[in-house]
């Protein structure tokens, strides 16, 4: 009797925890703990708790691979706007990237991680608009500095850096909203300067520099010079 007791009493448990989820508020809103399935089956596609249609807490997303739930990603919410903090994962729960969003763009800092190992692979800033806004640095897979970059509203500006795996510059750029504008310098991967000249407006501009062992080889000189038309009146 004891046994068919505490079956009875989980059965009544359950279906009142059952009967509790997927709710509604008076004004028809999601209110609760809410948990829904791919259509068609049982596989969960995700689960939260929603407080008059807000989300809140904690949610997790789902992927339906081989008629299982398995995790893809999770949003922490609060109640005061649209922001979360979110973590997408690949179907071993290896965490691919994470940051905020505001609703369905992203905003501030984001991380995304290497294939292999937990190491970064890539680290940029977005504004609050969802562009990239402000430092953005690409990662070899020990960790070391690839890229380094800076961007203003979406556009690239100012240097930008490439090394190698043993932190030696590669190259150097200047961007200005968008377009290779200014110094650009390329290096061996000694260290040593191999190319310089200048950009304007996108295009080599003035008198580039090739350099072989430390001396200097052969200069080219790309400044646009118009074609004179004589006149024929």
């Amino acid at each position: 009797m004891k046994h068919v007791f505490i079956c009875l009493l989980s059965f009544i448990t359950a279906l009142t925890w059952a009967q509790n989820i997927n709710q509604f508020d008076a004004n028809g809103k999601h209110h609760g703990i809410w948990k829904k399935t791919f259509d068609g089956t049982t596989v969960l596609r995700y689960e939260g708790e929603f407080f008059h249609g807000k989300e809140i807490g904690l949610f997790k997303f789902y992927k339906n691979i081989r008629k299982k739930p398995v995790l893809t990603a999770t949003k922490q919410f609060n109640k005061t706007d649209n922001k979360a903090y979110v973590t997408f994962l690949s179907s071993k729960g290896k965490v691919i990237s994470e940051g905020q969003m505001d609703g369905k763009i992203y905003i501030g800092a984001w991380k995304y991680y290497q294939n292999r190992n937990d190491n970064l692979l890539t680290l940029e800033h977005y504004n609050n608009e969802g562009v990239l806004h402000g430092e953005r640095f690409v990662y070899y897979e020990n960790g070391q500095v690839a890229e380094k970059q800076f961007y203003k509203n979406g556009k690239l500006d100012g240097v930008s850096v490439w090394y190698s795996e043993k932190n030696t510059v590669l190259k150097e750029f200047v961007y200005e909203n968008g377009e290779l504008h200014g110094p650009s310098k390329y290096y061996n991967p000694k260290g040593e300067l191999i190319i310089e000249g200048h950009y304007k407006n996108g295009k080599k501009h003035g008198v580039w520099k090739y350099y072989e062992n430390g001396k200097l080889i052969d200069e080219k000189n790309f400044t646009y010079k118009p074609k004179y038309i004589k006149n024929k009146s």
